[in-house]
């Protein structure tokens, strides 16, 4: 487990590692959002749906898969 070693190498207690990687962790999670571009999904027409309905899970993937899913 990475906090036992980090607790043995820097000889601190469970409590004082999980405190400072906490802190850590919490000051890269508050920090500025970086600018990222906006993500762009292109639309594909996939015809017309082959089953009458996709409500029911069981029947979409005994289609799917055949009746050995089960």
């Amino acid at each position: 487990m990475i906090v036992e070693r980090v607790r043995r190498t820097k000889r601190q207690t469970l409590k004082e590692v999980i405190n400072e990687a906490l802190r850590e962790g919490l000051k890269h999670t508050a920090g500025p959002v970086k600018n990222r571009p906006p993500v762009e999904t292109r639309a594909v027409d996939l015809g017309r749906c082959l089953l009458g309905s996709v409500d029911n899970v069981m029947d979409v993937l005994a289609v799917s898969e055949g009746e050995s899913f089960k």
